[in-house]
């Protein structure tokens, strides 16, 4: 999303754009916080991801 404010906006409707701007929803991270099991180390698959390349 992009907001335009042009140079000669007073500050009533700088905060105005901006407020429309803002999400309305919120994302729970703590919901999906120990979700995922792993069968390998974290950091061995990570190794392997960045290896990849080469």
């Amino acid at each position: 999303m992009v907001t335009v404010i042009k140079k000669g906006s007073d500050k009533k409707e700088v905060e105005k754009a901006l407020s429309k701007a803002k999400s309305k929803k919120n994302f729970d991270a703590h919901k999906y916080c120990g979700s995922l099991t792993l069968k390998k180390d974290p950091l061995a698959i990570q190794k392997v991801m960045r290896n990849e390349w080469e």
